[in-house]
């Protein structure tokens, strides 16, 4: 019998969890490291795919110091954070939902307070959001600089819901150590033929047409 979670509000990742996007940005990173050629390339991709939601401006760093080895200034990863943006917000607005988060959102909205919290600067995931004609779903969007379990306190704060009711949905083991760190519900969306970066036991749903059958929405 598969356990259902009790919740009081939903906060989700948006890429790879509302949005297939996460390639996307995969691309993003390789085209910004174009001119070092294609070792470091993989590299990056590599690096890219095992440290999902973490901010772009902290993978750069990484990439600039232990890829490309040369130290940089906060403006430098600022300036390669921009051109990132350029490449990417356009793609991403674009890029397809991820199966049954339209229709799970539209059912849902009038139901759970919904929220996005996502590794993407603040005011660019604002404006994919709004882009997308996502904003009405969502009581909250939040992005970086602020940390995702950050952001899990304040929902639970300012809207008075108990840690334990809030159901974070990501893609990733930081996703994962944000609802950790904050004492929330955690659900991973893990797709079957890659390796599963959450720890044993985790539940877990291929797309979001399995979400309604995994909650208990409980205000």
């Amino acid at each position: 019998m598969t356990l259902r979670i009790p919740v009081a509000a939903i906060v989700f990742d948006f890429d790879g969890v509302l949005a297939e996007s996460v390639e996307v940005k995969g691309e993003a990173f390789c085209a910004l490291y174009d001119s070092h050629g294609p070792d470091i390339q993989r590299k990056v991709l590599a690096y890219h795919r095992a440290h999902g939601g973490i901010s772009r401006f902290d993978k750069i760093r990484h990439f600039e110091e232990e890829f490309v080895g040369r130290p940089v200034t906060s403006k430098d990863v600022n300036h390669l954070a921009q051109r990132f943006s350029a490449l990417v917000e356009d793609r991403v607005i674009a890029a397809p939902w991820v199966a049954g988060a339209r229709d799970f959102l539209e059912q849902f909205y009038q139901i759970l307070p919904l929220f996005v919290a996502s590794a993407t600067p603040q005011e660019e995931i604002e404006r994919i959001v709004k882009a997308r004609r996502m904003a009405f779903y969502f009581k909250g969007v939040f992005g970086s600089p602020e940390k995702k379990s950050a952001h899990l306190q304040t929902i639970a704060r300012t809207y008075g819901f108990p840690a334990s009711r809030i159901l974070m949905v990501g893609d990733t083991v930081s996703d994962y150590n944000a609802a950790a760190e904050s004492g929330t519900a955690f659900l991973g969306r893990h797709i079957s033929d890659i390796p599963c970066p959450f720890p044993e036991g985790t539940p877990t749903i291929a797309d979001l047409r399995e979400l309604e059958s995994r909650i208990v929405p409980n205000p």
